[in-house]
């Protein structure tokens, strides 16, 4: 007899252990409920809603669908696959339908079913992993253990407007997510992923029957144990993380978060200017008054809307304010190719509105801040007049802050960049920051899960990195992150926010900033192996 973990023998086709009896014909919707189910229980498990022990299931019952009976063809299981990818995306990005509506003019009917590309799209890329799976199986190795390979290989490589790595559903769990900073958020959703593989034969076994049996449970055991180890190593991390934090010196920062609507926004600059001095005036004072005056005032993306060239007076921005600050702004510039172009920037001035850097956003967002082939193309703008024509940076070099006691470098991350480990671990290894900063704004997406998903996504790149984490956005949810990925302090959706924290200085590298996504290039080499490698083993 062939348990779960045991190929078939030589010249024999795949054959499953513990089979569950064979479903009537009639019962050909099953393998489509389990993978909704699969699906549902996903993106619950996510970081928008926030239940994570779900994470620790919810791909099992996908497993039994793409073993039932009724899945017999690639078709039938690529369509099993992309039932569990729509509903998790759906789930997961509903929001989607709700900023389509509210920009595109159309109604909610209107606007669901355009966010529908967008969710069948994401769904294409379970789609791939049944079909894996499929292959995988039929090579003779185990369904739950090569979808673990497929699904970190998958959400590395698979291009996506928002990036959703399995591992962002323990965001909040401080001592799970500090595997981040070994193996970025692959790493930390591979123990949960790995959890679920060693799970599943003992499931398939119950269900057809079986005595469960120690033996039988030894994965399970090893699985928990690694998970046990990881939680282990993030308690001992934290501990050391937050005794050099102590140790370090810090920068006073100020947040300001004017509250306002994108439409409201362009609509009434002047008011937005104003919003942010006058916050920002009553937050110096008040730090001043109590003799611990801010060393950094940080505005959010896009701040200050008129355009700025590149020989601008910049005091026009910061007015009387005598804290040195941070703000977003649109540059109008010469691109390296020497035609005039748009940059999205983060501009640095001193107390005195002097320049000290600019950073121009670099990982600019499809179709959002200009068109796929818009620059090969330029018709395409007219097709759509409500997308950027921006030009990307060219570099991820530091802001460099003076102070009494040294520089500060900061490395700049503008809008969604702050989700982008990989482009993070870059910008991050090259520019050696003593902290990063990220100004947003997403307005866009109203009193919705995102500004809460994008929140909880950002707080892995303090993790993989041990760098504090200063997010200033336009109407929520500015938060200060410490270096162990913890947030300090935050502010409420669409509410006028002043806050303020102590930040430390920190420049020490982590592993993962050396070797970056190594968890996902392993697990691409063993898609590889598990698709094109027949498992055999010698006839008893």
């Amino acid at each position: 007899m062939t348990d779960a973990t045991t190929p078939p023998a030589e010249g024999s086709s795949p054959a499953t252990p513990a089979q569950l009896p064979d479903a009537p014909a009639g019962r050909a919707w099953v393998p489509f409920a389990l993978a909704a189910l699969s699906g549902t229980l996903h993106f619950l498990s996510f970081c928008g809603f926030g239940v994570w022990p779900l994470a620790f299931v919810c791909f099992l019952p996908l497993f039994l669908a793409l073993e039932h009976p009724t899945v017999r063809t690639a078709r039938r299981a690529a369509a099993v696959g992309f039932t569990h990818g729509f509903v998790a995306y759906a789930g997961g990005y509903h929001w989607m339908a709700k900023m389509l509506e509210v920009f595109s003019g159309f109604n909610l009917g209107i606007a669901s079913l355009l966010a529908s590309f967008f969710w069948a799209y994401l769904g294409l890329l379970q789609l791939l992993l049944a079909l894996g799976v499929r292959r995988a199986r039929r090579n003779g190795y185990p369904v739950a253990l090569s979808a673990v390979a497929f699904i970190l290989c998958l959400e590395q490589w698979f291009p996506t407007l928002f990036p959703s790595h399995f591992g962002y559903a323990f965001f909040d769990q401080t001592w799970l997510v500090q595997a981040a900073d070994l193996g970025g958020p692959g790493l930390v959703g591979a123990f949960a992923l790995l959890v679920q593989a060693a799970l599943y034969p003992l499931l398939r076994a119950r269900l057809a029957g079986q005595a469960l049996t120690l033996r039988a449970a030894r994965p399970l055991l090893a699985a928990v144990g690694l998970l046990l180890l990881s939680v282990g190593y993030g308690a001992y991390r934290t501990q050391e993380v937050d005794a050099r934090a102590a140790r370090a010196e810090t920068l006073h920062v100020g947040i300001v978060q004017a509250a306002m609507g994108v439409f409201e926004k362009h609509l009434y600059p002047a008011r937005g200017h104003r919003l942010h001095l006058e916050g920002s005036r009553a937050l110096e004072s008040s730090q001043r008054a109590i003799g611990d005056p801010l060393d950094l005032l940080v505005w959010p993306e896009s701040a200050y809307l008129w355009t700025l060239p590149r020989d601008a007076d910049l005091r026009r921005v910061p007015r009387d304010l005598t804290t040195p600050l941070l703000f977003g702004g649109l540059r109008r510039d010469f691109d390296e190719q020497g035609r005039l172009g748009y940059f999205n920037t983060a501009y640095l001035v001193d107390g005195t509105a002097q320049l000290l850097g600019t950073y121009d956003k670099t990982y600019l967002l499809a179709f959002g801040e200009y068109l796929p082939l818009g620059d090969v193309f330029p018709q395409l703008y007219e097709l759509s007049p409500r997308t950027g024509n921006l030009s990307p940076g060219t570099h991820t070099r530091p802001l460099v802050l003076p102070g009494p006691t040294g520089d500060t470098r900061i490395t700049a991350l503008i809008c969604y960049e702050d989700v982008l480990p990989g482009f993070t671990r870059r910008a991050v290894a090259s520019a050696q920051p003593h902290m990063m900063v990220n100004i947003t704004n997403d307005a866009w997406f109203g009193l919705s899960q995102e500004p809460h998903i994008h929140l909880a996504m950002a707080r892995f790149r303090a993790v993989e990195h041990h760098r504090a984490l200063v997010r200033s956005t336009n109407s929520g949810v500015s938060a200060f992150i410490d270096p162990a990925g913890r947030v300090l302090t935050s502010g409420g959706l669409f509410t006028s926010e002043q806050l303020h924290a102590h930040v430390p200085r920190m420049d020490q590298g982590t592993l993962y900033e050396q070797l970056g996504d190594w968890p996902a290039w392993l697990a691409t080499v063993v898609s590889l192996v598990l698709l094109v490698r027949r498992r055999r083993v010698a006839a008893a």
